[in-house]
C-alpha cells in the first residue's frame, strides 16, 4: 500500500493522528505575513492556467529548476506557460527530500484533487486538468482563499503604497480579512543614496510634503504610518540582515540625512547610525499605535550579481547569512523597553545557528503585560520545512512557552501555498503525539489538543486582536 501523502502523512503515531484529525485539521488559517498581491485579491483575479498561479514569482521552484540544469528561458524567460510547466514537471522527481516535493503534491491534492505524481510523463495530463479548474469561478483567487479556510491575510506593503486595493476590499462583502502591513525597508536604506533620494521623491509625491530636512522626512513618514492605521493596518514588518542599535544623537542624524539628501555617500558608521535611528522611530510609532512589529533577520541577498543584473531582486539569488545578531538585538529591544515603549514583537531568524539565541532573547523582554508578548517566529524561508520547523519548535519549547506560540505563516507570493499550514500542523502534532505516547507529555488529548488549536489559530487571533475573524473552534467542531 502506498502511504505517500495519505491521510496520516507525517503522523507517526496513533496519538499524533488523533491530534491532527480531531484538533488541528479543522482550524481556520490566519496568514499574518505573506507577499500575496492585493490587487489580484481586490479584482478576484482568475488565472489562465496553473503555471501562472504556481510558477510566476516562486523563487523556491526557480532555484530548483536552475539546479536541475533548466535554461532561464523556461524559468523567468519568454517560453510559453505550458513549456515552463513541463520543465517544472521534469524537475519535480529530482526534488525528492526537498520540501518542494511534498508541497507540490500536497497542493495538487488539496486544490485540484490530483493524486498522480508529477513528472515528465504526467505533465500534460496534470497541466490540462489543473488549468481547466483554474479557469472556473471556483478557482478565482478569493475562492482559493475560501477553499483553504483562510480568515485573515496580511500583505506586505511599502509606506508609499496607496492601499487602493485594500480600500476596495474593505468595502466589499468579502469574508476573508485582507489587511496591509507597514514594510519601511526602503525608507531607511541609505546604502544607495541615489535610490534613497528617488524614494524620497515618491514619498513627497504621495504626501504632498516637500522634504528638505530630517524633520520633514519624519513628518511625511508619520503621515504614512497614520494613513496605514486608518486603513486597517496593525502590523509592521522589516526584512534586515541584522538589527541596528548604534548610539547616535539627533544632531548627528540630521547631519547624516542632509549629507544623503545631497547625494553624498555615507560612511559605514553613518549608515548604521541612520538605520538605528529609523528603526527605533518606527518601533516607537508601532508602540504608540499598539501594533505588532515583526523582524525577519539574517538573509544575505542578491549574491549573484550577473543574474541580478539580468533578472532583478527577489528572483532566487538570496541565501542564509552569518551575521552576528545577539548584541544588537538586545540593545535594540532594551532601549525600547527601558522607556516602556516595546510593543508586541515577533523575531524570525534565517540562520538555524541562531535558534537558541532568538528563543532565549524573547524571554528577556516578556514582562507579564501580554501573554507571549515576545515571539520567536516560525521557521522562515529556508527553514520552513520539516527539519527547520522541528528545530524551531524544540528551541522555543526548551526556552519559552510553546503553548503561547502564534504559529505558522506562508511568507508566500502564491495563492496555492496554504497547505504549508497543514504541513506545519502535521509536524507539530507528530512531535506532541510522539511525546504523549512515550510518556514525556500527559496522555491527555483534551489538554494537548487545546494547545494545538491555540497554536494553529487561537493564539494568533488573540495576539493580533483579530478575534472577530472567527471564534475558538472546539475539538468536536474540528473533527
Amino acid at each position: 500500500m502506498n502511504k505517500f501523502l495519505d491521510e496520516d502523512f507525517l503522523l507517526y503515531s496513533k496519538t499524533a493522528q488523533r491530534l491532527y484529525h480531531e484538533y488541528a485539521k479543522g482550524m481556520p488559517i490566519i496568514d499574518y505575513h505573506c507577499h500575496l498581491p492585493p490587487d489580484q485579491i481586490a479584482n478576484d483575479h482568475q488565472f489562465e492556467n496553473i503555471t501562472q498561479a504556481w510558477l510566476y514569482g516562486d523563487h523556491y521552484k526557480w532555484r530548483a529548476m536552475r539546479t536541475n540544469g533548466v535554461n532561464e528561458s523556461y524559468i523567468t524567460g519568454n517560453r510559453t506557460d505550458r513549456e515552463k510547466f513541463e520543465k517544472w514537471a521534469e524537475t519535480v522527481p529530482y526534488t525528492l527530500r526537498n520540501p518542494l516535493y511534498h508541497w507540490t503534491h500536497l497542493e495538487l491534492q488539496r486544490y485540484f484533487g490530483i493524486t498522480e505524481l508529477l513528472n515528465k510523463n504526467t505533465a500534460a495530463d496534470v497541466y490540462e486538468a489543473a488549468s481547466a479548474q483554474m479557469q472556473t469561478p471556483q478557482y478565482s483567487v478569493r475562492s482559493l482563499l475560501r477553499k483553504m479556510n483562510v480568515r485573515v491575510v496580511c500583505t506586505t506593503d511599502d509606506p508609499i503604497d496607496s492601499l487602493e486595493h485594500h480600500k476596495k476590499l474593505a468595502g466589499d462583502d468579502f469574508d476573508v480579512k485582507i489587511l496591509p502591513a507597514f514594510r519601511p525597508d526602503k525608507a531607511m536604506n541609505v546604502d544607495d543614496v541615489s535610490a534613497f533620494n528617488q524614494y524620497l521623491g515618491q514619498l513627497e509625491s504621495v504626501t504632498d510634503i516637500s522634504i528638505h530636512k530630517f524633520d520633514d522626512y519624519l513628518y511625511a513618514l508619520k503621515q504614512r504610518h497614520d494613513y496605514f492605521a486608518a486603513n486597517g493596518c496593525s502590523v509592521s514588518d522589516h526584512g534586515l540582515e541584522q538589527l541596528y542599535a548604534d548610539d547616535y544623537t539627533e544632531a548627528e542624524i540630521k547631519t547624516i540625512f542632509n549629507k544623503a539628501r545631497c547625494g553624498m555617500v555615507l560612511t559605514h558608521a553613518e549608515n548604521c547610525q541612520f538605520k538605528s535611528a529609523m528603526l527605533h522611530q518606527f518601533a516607537v510609532w508601532d508602540w504608540e499605535r499598539g501594533w505588532v512589529q515583526q523582524y525577519h533577520l539574517g538573509a544575505l541577498r542578491n549574491n549573484n550579481t550577473r543574474l541580478l543584473r539580468q533578472l532583478g531582486p527577489d528572483t532566487g539569488l538570496d541565501s542564509i547569512g552569518d551575521f552576528p545578531q545577539g548584541k544588537a538585538l538586545s540593545r535594540f529591544l532594551d532601549k525600547l523597553d527601558n522607556k516602556d515603549q516595546l510593543t508586541k514583537t515577533i523575531l524570525y531568524n534565517l540562520n538555524p545557528a541562531d535558534n537558541e539565541l532568538f528563543a532565549a532573547m524573547i524571554g528577556n523582554f516578556n514582562d507579564g503585560s501580554v501573554p507571549g508578548k515576545m515571539q520567536f517566529g516560525s521557521g522562515w524561508w529556508f527553514l520552513d520545512q520539516k527539519d527547520g520547523m522541528t528545530k524551531q519548535i524544540n528551541a522555543l519549547s526548551n526556552m519559552g512557552l510553546l503553548s503561547r506560540f502564534v504559529g505558522m505563516l506562508t511568507d508566500s507570493r502564491s495563492f496555492l501555498s496554504f497547505p504549508r499550514h497543514e504541513y506545519f500542523r502535521r509536524v507539530l502534532c507528530n512531535i506532541l503525539g510522539s511525546e504523549m505516547e512515550s510518556g514525556e507529555l500527559p496522555n491527555d488529548l483534551e489538554l494537548v489538543g487545546s494547545m494545538v488549536q491555540d497554536i494553529c489559530y487561537n493564539n494568533a487571533a488573540n495576539y493580533f486582536n483579530w478575534q472577530e475573524a472567527g471564534t475558538t473552534v472546539p475539538a468536536a467542531a474540528a473533527s
